[in-house]
């Protein structure tokens, strides 16, 4: 019997549903406000609609981890990535089909994806590995040095490290083109593909609301998750529009550079509830889970987004190439070594706490020094980094760049939560 399994009693699943309704109550001015008709100042709009944006992600969060009950293996790991950031990839393909009308928002579509993937490594992957440490030395009395990942995280790395080699086309040419596209989305599919060949059927390990909702009876369950898939969905849908014009707007009316608030404060909104979830899991001693679910997140980043966005622009009216200014180059190659960087750490599936560190304050140095030189400085420590880490961990490339096409092997014993003090 699962640990989070209740009596199904009415009473019981008011109060599973209970955070629930409380997120899709703070959602309801923006859904008045859209279907009425009424626009706010942009000041008052970005809070409004961004809120709501906050309060439906947290709602996709929990159906797409409770319905990890029904969905069992490797796929419901994938497909909960893919849920849990949804609401930026509405905002983000928003921005990319009405610059095919509006040239002027390309800039705010590469702004919202750079954004994003970089705050997702570079503050969400060093925060869990730092937790995930924290606790561990706390728990064992002793420093703990590294978390050590299972071996079956190597084809998420695989997936990875070939959709990040694939994507360096997009700074070198200075455009998303159709046909990157659509190849960046056919690697998608095949990574779900052998995301549910994958063979693992462990039973999940749910907190919070998402254990509760987990744990109603089936019928109760399966209702309520399609149910807040459903609301979630159109709160996102009904808000995704107003928040990201608001954000442009916003940014003239305060003063703010409007490139940088889309790039940061829209992704901020829209990660959240995933960020707040592998935290969760790191806190729990489940460092290892919450690392995957970001690197699987990170798959989903660097091929269904960036392989939706010349698509969106293309049904908006644009040519068949998504094109990239300086600035867009620059942020997309600082993105891209990024990415190469974390990549090259984890090839040995350890994550040191020294990396940990190393990758959290190169995050923060970008906001100290901005700019263009500042970008190309930062993206050459990356580099410069990546090939170091490259080196040491040379045996590891071929195998990881090889995993997403070899027959999935057996399960080993499980190492998720091992960490290491060596």
């Amino acid at each position: 019997m699962r640990k989070y399994q209740n009596d199904g009693t009415l009473d019981s699943v008011i109060r599973a549903l209970r955070p629930v309704f409380l997120c899709l109550l703070a959602a309801v001015p923006a859904v008045a406000l859209r279907l009425g008709g009424v626009h706010p100042a942009a000041p008052l709009a970005i809070v409004v609609f961004g809120l709501a944006v906050v309060a439906a992600s947290f709602v996709l969060a929990w159906a797409a981890e409770a319905a990890e009950v029904d969905i069992s293996g490797g796929l419901a790991i994938a497909l909960l990535a893919v849920i849990a950031v949804l609401p930026e990839y509405a905002v983000d393909l928003y921005f990319a089909h009405t610059a095919g009308s509006q040239p002027e928002y390309v800039a705010y579509a590469a702004a919202n994806m750079t954004g994003s993937n970089r705050l997702l490594l570079g503050l969400g992957w060093s925060s869990v590995v730092l937790i995930s440490l924290y606790v561990a030395s706390r728990r064992s009395g002793q420093t703990i040095k590294a978390l050590v990942l299972d071996s079956g995280y190597r084809r998420e790395l695989g997936f990875l490290a070939v959709a990040s080699v694939v994507a360096f086309i997009i700074p070198v040419t200075g455009q998303i083109h159709l046909v990157l596209g659509i190849a960046l989305l056919a690697f998608f599919a095949y990574y779900l593909w052998r995301a549910a060949a994958s063979g693992h059927d462990d039973e999940p390990d749910l907190i919070g609301p998402a254990a509760r909702i987990g744990g109603l009876r089936k019928v109760q369950r399966r209702v309520a998750v399609v149910s807040m898939f459903l609301a979630s969905a159109g709160v996102i849908l009904l808000s995704a529009e107003p928040f990201a014009d608001s954000l442009v707007e916003g940014g003239h009316v305060l003063g703010i550079d409007q490139f940088l608030l889309v790039q940061w404060l829209a992704p901020l909104a829209s990660e959240a509830p995933e960020f707040i979830i592998a935290i969760l899991f790191a806190w729990r001693g489940k460092g290892a889970a919450a690392l995957g679910l970001l690197i699987s997140a990170k798959v989903n980043q660097w091929t269904l987004l960036i392989g939706s966005l010349p698509i969106a622009y293309g049904i908006g009216g644009g040519p068949a190439a998504l094109p990239l200014d300086g600035r867009q180059v620059e942020e997309f190659l600082l993105t891209a070594t990024q990415t190469v960087l974390g990549l090259a750490i984890l090839l040995s599936l350890r994550f040191p706490r020294w990396a940990a560190w190393t990758l959290l304050g190169l995050f923060a140095v970008q906001f100290a020094i901005p700019g263009q030189t500042g970008r190309y400085v930062i993206a050459g420590i990356y580099l410069a980094l990546a090939i170091g880490a490259l080196v040491y961990n040379r045996q590891h490339i071929i195998p990881t760049l090889t995993s997403p096409f070899r027959r999935t092997p057996t399960v080993t014993a499980d190492r998720s939560d091992e960490l290491v003090g060596v």
